[in-house]
């Protein structure tokens, strides 16, 4: 859209600018093919989707489809169907009527007002507005919706005022006709009231609205979005068989399939700063261990895989692991501030309520118990990975002699050469993580060494008042 276009006022200066109505699928095929050809990044900060999910939604956008959004809570649904306006003109003319409730196309009007507009006034007296692409999306969460919300009432100040029940004026519109060359987005489609369904599947199949039984036709132009899990999508009776089979195309989201992928998403997602007046410098191998803790418990036997584990779980966690390093960090005035093991004791106020448990199993533990288990195997894991076992019975022995070290989340960083002491190959398995001088570094790999003693059964530990205790079992 031209800026000589956006300028026009009146319906004679749009049609004198060169204007051309446009279907809203075939807006966004053209600026789809268009973005294609310049070999535009087409969904910026949607990681790990460019080889499996975004050619699926290329193809059903270039196919004018509908489309679902299948995949388990925090894949990036909601921001994918959100990214879909960039495919849209940055801004569309619209008849200026203010007692339209929805932005007509200047030449094919559908509501009896704006037709008697267009057909009793002079083009140059008719009034233009603009309207801009952020602003023609509109998304809803599915539980609480009612017929009304989305497709529209009898209004019943209409009615006493004399209007007929089966004439436009007396009806209010809901979301799907205010977003009339637009694109419309239902997030867990499932948890819809089977009423709505049917008023949605009316509009894929028929794009015309129908309240209360009363055939008002619209010729509705709208883009719909769907969000569902699969849990729920494919149980017999939560959706419609025929609105299922009017949905066009069913996009799979997926997790992250490698962990470095998790962690850039964590890292690029998390509203934390490691920079500024406390600076924090996280190891990789703490990145890692909060990013191993989500596969953890995706693969964990006590967590219910049906729900999932959301991206949202490593992004939080990450951001309590970075604050509670900065906290030391101002308080004991250490700069830059380094995450330890420690600091994931923190993580209970994070993630406790964003894993569901398996309630199907003979277990009987508790989600913090959970969520304690999962730590223990992801600090395992990548402990198995950085550490080599040479020299690690030899820390064992050591402990068994009656070595005890206390650790902590407001333990001076400096102490930790002084307490290693006691077990000098544990000092030295340290710079085999990480060769670094800086005491906050070298703190952060002792305590990586010792959790991960622990969490391969070499020693044990006991936790009290924010303190650990590494002790021989």
């Amino acid at each position: 859209m031209t800026s000589t276009m956006t300028h026009a006022t009146t319906l004679a200066e749009l049609l004198d600018s060169g204007w051309v109505s446009r279907p809203v699928r075939t807006e966004m095929h053209e600026h789809l093919v268009a973005a294609l050809a310049r070999g535009d990044v087409l969904f910026p900060g949607i990681l790990g989707y460019d080889d499996t999910v975004i050619p699926d939604v290329v193809n059903g956008v270039l196919a004018g489809h509908d489309l679902l959004f299948l995949g388990e809570k925090g894949q990036a649904k909601s921001r994918l169907m959100r990214c879909m306006t960039q495919f849209l003109d940055e801004y569309v003319p619209y008849l200026d009527i203010p007692s339209s409730p929805v932005h007509e196309d200047p030449l094919h009007p559908i509501t009896a007002a704006g037709r008697r507009l267009v057909r009793e006034s002079p083009a140059r007296d008719i009034p233009i507005g603009w309207w801009h692409r952020d602003d023609r999306y509109a998304e809803r969460l599915a539980p609480g919706t009612k017929f009304a919300d989305i497709i529209g009432e009898l209004d019943p100040a209409r009615l006493a005022g004399g209007s007929s029940m089966s004439a436009e004026e007396a009806l209010h519109f809901g979301l799907i006709p205010r977003m009339h060359r637009g694109i419309f987005a239902m997030n867990e489609l499932p948890d819809l009231d089977e009423l709505v369904q049917v008023g949605l599947f009316n509009i894929l199949e028929e794009r015309d609205v129908q309240i209360r039984a009363h055939p008002v036709r619209f010729d509705i132009d709208v883009l719909v979005l769907f969000s569902a899990n699969p849990s729920t999508y494919n149980r017999s009776g939560k959706v419609i068989p025929q609105l299922k089979d009017r949905i066009g195309s069913t996009i799979q989201t997926h997790y992250p399939r490698e962990r470095e992928l998790g962690i850039a998403i964590m890292k690029q997602e998390a509203a934390v700063r490691l920079d500024g007046e406390y600076p924090v410098l996280v190891p990789p191998f703490m990145d890692e261990i909060v990013e191993q803790i989500s596969i953890a418990a995706r693969r964990s036997k006590y967590v219910d895989h049906q729900s999932g584990v959301s991206a949202r779980f490593s992004i939080a966690n990450y951001e309590v692991m970075v604050a509670s390093a900065r906290r030391r960090g101002i308080t004991l005035g250490e700069t830059p501030a380094v995450p330890r093991i420690c600091d994931l004791g923190h993580l209970h106020a994070s993630a406790l309520g964003k894993i569901e448990l398996d309630m199907m199993g003979s277990h009987q533990m508790s989600e913090r118990q959970v969520l304690d288990a999962v730590v223990a195997e992801a600090v395992a894991t990548v402990f198995g990975e950085y550490v080599d076992a040479h020299g690690l019975g030899d820390i064992a022995e050591i402990f068994a002699s009656g070595a005890k070290v206390e650790v902590g989340t407001m333990m001076p960083s400096a102490a930790y050469a002084e307490m290693l002491t006691r077990v000098p190959p544990a000092w030295a398995k340290a710079f085999e993580v990480n060769a670094a001088s800086d005491p906050a570094v070298r703190a952060s790999c002792v305590e990586f060494v010792l959790a991960g003693l622990h969490a391969t059964d070499r020693i044990s530990r006991s936790q009290r008042h924010g303190r650990v205790t590494y002790v021989i079992p």
